[in-house]
């Protein structure tokens, strides 16, 4: 299993359910990377997407809380244990966690993969993903040259976690 997140030098995610910024390359390598593929994301991750509809040409599984939480053209599960039940119908290869906080926290022992775009600069927020340079299980396996976009500065990096 995958995920797939942006994140400032502090390992902020967002602030107010919004991300930090909009890199056109991070939005596009995102697009490419999760087309075709499952997608997994809490309710408000969901919410906070153009009219709070599921991504297009992706299988959407939504996990919240909330019984009654419907969407159209998205399987919402309640309960990590149903997570993981409908995660079993697809190839391990082809899940990516895509946020948020709370959901990346519960996923991220069962990942093998993280691609993490890596923006140098500290945001103001709210929300954080745990620091992969931090946790001795998440190695470093791959880094791109010093992107830019007007004049931040972000980089790709790929993680893998020792199992």
């Amino acid at each position: 299993m995958n995920l797939i997140v942006a994140v400032d030098r502090n390992w902020a995610i967002g602030k107010d359910n919004k991300l930090l910024v909009s890199i056109p390359d991070d939005m596009k390598f995102f697009r490419e990377t999760t087309s075709g593929k499952v997608v997994v994301m809490g309710r408000k991750t969901l919410e906070s997407f153009p009219n709070g509809k599921p991504l297009k040409n992706r299988v959407n599984i939504v996990l919240t809380r909330d019984n009654n939480y419907q969407v159209k053209d998205a399987i919402v599960v309640h309960s990590k244990e149903e997570l993981n039940a409908e995660l079993t119908k697809y190839n391990n290869d082809d899940i990516f966690i895509i946020g948020g906080e709370s959901i990346y926290r519960m996923m991220l022992d069962e990942c093998d993969r993280a691609f993490v775009t890596y923006v140098d600069y500290a945001y103001d927020a709210d929300t954080y993903f745990p620091n992969l340079d931090d946790n001795s299980k998440w190695k470093l396996a791959e880094e791109s040259e010093e992107q830019t976009y007007y004049d931040i500065e972000f980089y790709f990096r790929t993680y893998t976690q020792a199992r």
